[in-house]
């Protein structure tokens, strides 16, 4: 039976992991329902996105979508042997927003995105998942070059 520090991790985990991929499917179908939106430096369109960041691995076609399952199960099994429940809410925002963007992989056949930055350079389209993720690796990052924000 778990002990009450795993049940917390879990729930914690949980709740933060469902609601990023619930936030960031309800975001995609705007855009895969046809809205759109354009002013003179971000543009809100639809883009299939078949890589990673920045269009990269593309050419692994079908398989990155299981090598990323592989790796965001790397990541589940990793924060629960570390058992410290610091990690729970930045690891459920990395793990909701990974398993949204797989998602899309499995359903649309490549990962939605439709934020583009095109004021002053062009940068990639990102979505609110890749957002999630930037933000949820700096966290971890954080308490790993910082473990006295961690003690539990």
């Amino acid at each position: 039976m778990p002990n009450n520090h795993t049940l917390r991790l879990s729930a914690i985990l949980l709740f933060a992991l469902a609601g990023i991929f619930i936030i960031d499917q309800n975001i995609k179908m705007l855009f895969v329902d046809g809205f759109r939106y354009y002013t003179e430096c971000i543009d809100l369109i639809l883009v299939y996105n078949k890589g990673v960041a920045f269009s990269m691995f593309a050419f692994l076609d079908e398989w990155l979508k299981y090598i990323q399952l592989v790796m965001v199960f790397g990541v589940l099994t990793y924060v629960f042997t570390l058992k410290k429940l610091c990690y729970a809410l930045p690891a459920g925002i990395l793990l909701g927003a990974a398993f949204s963007n797989v998602y899309d992989r499995f359903i649309h056949g490549g990962v939605v995105d439709m934020v583009y930055w095109h004021c002053g350079f062009d940068f990639a389209v990102f979505n609110f998942a890749d957002v999630m993720i930037d933000v949820a690796v700096v966290w971890i990052l954080f308490l790993n070059f910082k473990p006295k924000f961690c003690k539990n």
